[in-house]
């Protein structure tokens, strides 16, 4: 919640869209709605059947990687859990 507070005081915006396992978090999107109610900002949720985490999108990402022949061994993966979407190979 401080991550959401901070960036949209920071960016000025007035929109929160919160997404992935987390969304579904009852007790999180009451916070968050409080939060959005006090900075004056809405705050957006998918519905509950769609709030799942992002394994289905890391799975669509190495499908379209392997279909563009960008196949990996696994040896030469670096994980690096804070990496730049700039820093990656567009697909």
């Amino acid at each position: 919640m401080i991550k959401c507070r901070r960036a949209l005081e920071q960016t000025q915006y007035s929109t929160l869209v919160v997404s992935g396992g987390v969304s579904a978090n009852q007790s999180l999107r009451q916070v968050l709605d409080e939060m959005g109610k006090k900075l004056d900002a809405k705050v957006f949720y998918p519905r509950q059947e769609f709030c799942t985490d992002n394994g289905a999108m890391i799975a669509f990402a190495g499908h379209l990687r392997l279909s563009k022949g960008q196949i990996s061994t696994g040896s030469e993966i670096i994980v690096k859990p804070r990496w730049s979407l700039e820093d990656l190979e567009a697909v």
